[in-house]
């Protein structure tokens, strides 16, 4: 049973054995530099606020980029190095200066951010679609930077435990940085214990809470959807355009792919996540290669958003473009003009 409840830790904190085996560390950059390069260029393109879309929606979206980016800076990169890339006295360093439980701590913070601000994200469109009344007051960019803030601020606070999980060393695997549990500072009682509240509130709660809000959501749509109906094929007859159906609609759908990216991608990981949580009941972990599939497609999650915004979006799709001809066209002028002094001379 102790062996068994060690490696559900291990399993919790071990987030360099997954991707590490499929693909060396030039694949993991490469990978990294895709990821970065997609993302920056979706955030420059909401930022601008040329794709119709609300403040508070853009600074939602934007966020969830962000969060995005740091989760596979930290996961990818950071915590992918292999031990042959430091010099033994960095690893002689990095011991006493705690990096290890640094990077624990920025790691989950990031994770955590990057479900919560779907979570957020989801609520908002549901107060917006289903609740007029409070749209104006709480659908705002004023209200989004702050509830971003507080979930920021609360999960920080949350995520600093992790620094006390692990002690300051690091232990050489496959050529691979690994953090040791430490077991001089709690008792098996209290790692299972935090690990259930873990687990609870990334990612079994955001899961179970998505899954509800989008379903009332879309009750409310279908329900408004054919009182209007009703009402404006009694009075102007059926064939006529509702443009606050077809808004409502619009944002539908932009909630539904974001959340359904996330629902899809995590489902695996969620399963992992509550199978590991009731080690004391069931007595068995969830296999290791269904754990690290489930990894995969969790940061699978954080590439996608690009993809997600030019299917749905069509100003986004169109910005898109234009952010992708503006070096092209700057490179065409600059060698026109290159070519014009040449035969100038």
């Amino acid at each position: 049973m102790n062996s068994m409840f060690i490696s559900a830790i291990e399993s919790a904190i071990d987030y360099n054995n997954c991707f590490q085996r499929m693909c060396p560390y030039k694949c993991v950059l490469i990978f990294y530099i895709y990821v970065r390069t997609v993302n920056v260029v979706t955030i420059v393109i909401l930022s601008r606020g040329k794709c119709g879309l609300s403040e508070g929606v853009t600074r939602y979206l934007v966020a969830m980029v962000a969060a995005d980016q740091l989760v596979v800076l930290f996961d990818l990169v950071l915590s992918k190095i292999p031990v042959t890339y430091w010099p033994i006295e960095f690893v002689n360093w990095s011991g006493r200066v705690r990096v290890c439980n640094i990077h624990a701590v920025l790691f989950y913070a990031a994770t955590d951010c990057s479900v919560w601000f779907t979570v957020t994200f989801t609520f908002d469109r549901f107060v917006a679609i289903c609740f007029q009344e409070l749209k104006r007051r709480f659908c705002t960019g004023r209200a989004a930077a702050l509830v971003l803030g507080t979930v920021t601020v609360l999960i920080c606070l949350k995520n600093i435990c992790w620094y006390f999980m692990l002690d300051e060393l690091f232990s050489s695997l496959n050529r691979s940085l690994i953090c040791l549990t430490s077991d001089r500072l709690f008792s098996h009682s209290q790692l299972a214990t935090f690990l259930l509240i873990h687990f609870l509130l990334t990612p079994i709660f955001p899961f179970v809470l998505i899954l509800l809000l989008n379903s009332l959501t879309i009750r409310h749509v279908f329900v408004a959807s054919r009182a209007r109906r009703r009402l404006r094929g009694s009075r102007v007859g059926e064939t006529a355009a509702d443009p606050e159906m077809k808004n409502r609609r619009k944002s539908l759908l932009l909630l539904l792919v974001m959340s359904g990216n996330f629902i899809l991608l995590w489902a695996l990981l969620t399963v992992c996540s509550v199978w590991e949580s009731l080690i004391f009941y069931i007595y068995s972990i969830p296999p290791e290669s269904l754990r690290e599939l489930g990894y995969m497609l969790q940061l699978l999650s954080c590439c996608t958003n690009t993809a997600l915004y030019a299917v749905v979006q069509a100003r986004f799709r169109e910005q898109l473009k234009e952010t992708v001809k503006s070096p092209l066209r700057l490179m065409a002028k600059c060698t026109r003009r290159c070519q014009d002094c040449i035969n100038a001379r």
